[in-house]
């Protein structure tokens, strides 16, 4: 719908002076604080961010993961092949992975070129190859097949960084985490919640303005955002439901008739569709991807 209102331009914010840790037990990533700029104090800042949020939740009700998994070692694996490529290519290639290759074990004993075959629709697979592969292996190997759900030990797997481990971790075991990803990075300094440029310290300033609870589905919630109307060279502004409590609307095109042209947001749930998606989902109207060849 059209917005009959702009929102202002100004009073930019920045990170908070202090930083929450991610997990229990696991020391915070550590950030230098800056002077919110513009004048909006902290207590401002944390007010702002979660009003976006809550008006995110409305937009996006049935947010989820949008990699298909069933377990969390399918989970990690699409994670990891994530890099570089969509949900939805990773999507419709993991279905025969998974089928030939259905435990760590398995995939440990493959043989890397009748990985790289199925993996290739993916892009960079023999680096993904090697990466799953190695991965399984120190599954089997050091934690018994079983996909650990502590961060420290995620974090010591191949091609698995906090980005990936707070995906499983939130995901997979129902750990609050933050998934700093490309499209997070990038919303999270256009609304001024942080200055911050390193996804770790990214993580602990916007981790501090939410409570914990709020973590994993605040990362949803950001990143379908990001992929559907905030993009990172047209974003959306005329069309966009948060554009009053957006210090940078204007970015991108204000006109909504315009604006509306450039959305990527469907109920059909592109890009990021799953094959298999929540029950929540489909009952919102939106619709199962295709498998790998048919669209």
């Amino acid at each position: 719908m059209p917005l009959k209102r702009q929102a202002p331009a100004k009073k930019p914010a920045v990170a908070p002076k202090k930083a929450a840790a991610a997990v229990k037990g696991v020391a915070p990533a550590k950030t230098v604080a800056a002077e919110p700029p513009g004048g909006e104090s902290r207590t401002a800042l944390v007010r702002r961010a979660r009003r976006i949020d809550r008006e995110l939740a409305e937009v996006y009700p049935y947010a989820h993961p949008e990699l298909d998994f069933e377990n969390p070692f399918q989970l990690v694996v699409a994670t990891v092949l994530s890099a570089q490529t969509t949900d939805l290519r990773v999507n419709q290639t993991t279905p025969a992975l998974f089928a030939k290759y259905p435990t760590p074990e398995d995939l440990a004993a493959a043989v890397p070129e009748e990985v790289e075959e199925i993996l290739r629709p993916t892009g960079f697979f023999r680096a993904k190859t090697r990466s799953v592969i190695g991965l399984s292996k120190a599954l089997a190997e050091d934690f018994g097949g079983e996909v650990p759900g502590r961060l420290e030990d995620l974090v010591k797997l191949p091609g698995v960084g906090r980005k990936t481990a707070f995906v499983v971790l939130g995901n997979a075991f129902g750990r609050p985490g933050i998934t700093v990803d490309t499209h997070f990075q990038r919303l999270v300094r256009r609304w001024r919640w942080t200055a911050e440029t390193d996804p770790d310290k990214i993580e602990a300033a916007v981790g501090a303005l939410f409570p914990k609870s709020d973590w994993t589905d605040l990362s949803h919630h950001v990143i379908w955002h990001g992929r559907r109307i905030c993009h990172a060279r047209k974003p959306a502004c005329g069309a966009c439901p948060i554009a009053p409590l957006c210090p940078a609307y204007g970015e991108g095109e204000t006109d909504p008739e315009k604006a509306k042209k450039l959305l990527k947001y469907e109920k059909g749930g592109f890009p990021g569709q799953r094959l298999k998606p929540p029950q929540a989902y489909l009952d919102a109207g939106g619709k199962p991807a295709p498998p790998l060849g048919a669209g």
